[in-house]
């Protein structure tokens, strides 16, 4: 944004005031880091359920220019979600169940196959524990040690799964009140603002910031659940087990720019090489799921979703990365969805116009150095 300097003042004191403006920016930020670190459990169903209610706030605005009220819209909306997913999750329950149980045969089958890497491990391992027993013999007897109790297994997983289901539950609800809102928020937006222009703008960047988001995380979810269906044909087609499980899950995964793809493949390679007497079929499913990756990262998404929508893969790179540290997995699958709305955002200031452009996926020609020049002559 930009910088407010009384016109009278010196060339020392404004910059004094522009370093103090930059040093309390960088102060803020880091406060505000700081509270989406530690307040994660309020913060995390808060964002989610705004990129939902933006998601389908097209869609309750059609049901509500059909006459149905927006409370009753925003209920259909929301239980029709919670419903499919919900129906899809239980359906897919018994699957993973068996993939669960049948977890401790597969690490045998793969601990046989790679039998020479295993036994390096365990002479690693075994040799770990004879110093560590060395060192235990060698300790005065006197000394007492003193042990910190860890929560069991069981607790900790009991306590993950509360939190899982406080914050869907949380997420639910608010994306149901944001929903049955309607045009409230927008009335107030423009009820903030005194100028007619200011009113305007800010409506004009209320409906882009929406129509972008709901626009691209509709099509990333078809572009996904077509690649879930590919994927689970292809492992059917190459014998592999379970191939509608690792569908599925190849979609959901795929949200996660780079690092979905490729955890995808490991867990599919690990159990083509339990599951498969040869290594030439073992290498079948890996294969083609990649394959079909790259072609969904490389031609079907920049094709169906445009140029104008994509994000430099540096910055998806590293928002991935700090929403990951930030708030975990449910982090980094919202990173890309909120560089969008930070894209479509800046895009409408003239100030904050450079840091959009860092975010698009435009590129130079071929000859950089003479094409920067000529756009610096310019003035681009």
């Amino acid at each position: 944004m930009g910088e407010t300097v009384e016109p009278g003042m010196d060339e020392g004191t404004r910059r004094r005031t522009k370093m103090l403006v930059r040093f309390t920016g960088g102060i803020f930020l880091l406060l505000l880091v700081y509270a989406l670190y530690f307040a994660r459990d309020f913060f995390m169903p808060v964002v989610l359920s705004v990129l939902l209610a933006l998601t389908f706030s097209p869609l309750n605005r059609w049901l509500m220019r059909r006459g149905l009220p927006a409370f009753l819209s925003a209920m259909l909306i929301v239980f029709t979600v919670v419903l499919v997913f919900g129906g899809l999750g239980y359906g897919l329950s018994g699957p993973i169940s068996g993939l669960i149980k049948q977890a401790p045969d597969i690490a045998d089958k793969i601990h046989t196959r790679l039998d020479d890497v295993s036994n390096s491990l365990i002479r690693v391992s075994e040799a770990s524990k004879q110093v560590e027993k060395a060192a235990s013999t060698a300790s005065d007897p006197t000394v007492q040690k003193v042990t910190i109790a860890q929560p069991g297994i069981l607790s900790r997983a009991t306590g993950n799964l509360l939190s899982i289901g406080t914050t869907i539950v949380l997420t639910i609800v608010l994306t149901l009140f944001l929903l049955a809102s309607g045009l409230l928020f927008y009335e107030k937006i423009i009820q903030s603002f005194q100028l007619l222009s200011d009113k305007k703008r800010a409506l004009r960047i209320a409906h882009d910031v929406e129509r972008e988001i709901s626009r691209y995380l509709f099509t990333i979810f078809l572009i996904n659940c077509g690649l879930g269906l590919c994927v689970g044909l292809a492992l059917w087609l190459t014998g592999f087990p379970s191939p509608v499980v690792f569908g599925v899950i190849a979609a959901v995964v795929n949200f996660l720019p780079y690092v979905g793809a490729f955890a995808g493949v490991a867990a599919v390679a690990l159990i083509s090489v339990a599951h498969f007497a040869t290594i030439g079929a073992a290498l079948l499913p890996p294969l083609a799921y990649l394959a079909l990756t790259t072609v969904e990262g490389q031609i079907v998404t920049p094709t169906v979703v445009g140029r104008r929508l994509e994000i430099n893969a540096v910055a998806v790179f590293l928002a991935v990365a700090f929403w990951g540290w930030l708030w975990g997995v449910a982090g980094a699958l919202m990173a890309v969805p909120l560089l969008v709305f930070v894209k479509v955002f800046c895009d409408h200031f003239d100030e904050l116009r450079g840091f959009g452009n860092f975010l698009a996926i435009e590129q130079a020609d071929p000859r950089p150095d003479d094409v920067l020049e000529t756009r610096i002559e310019q003035g681009r």
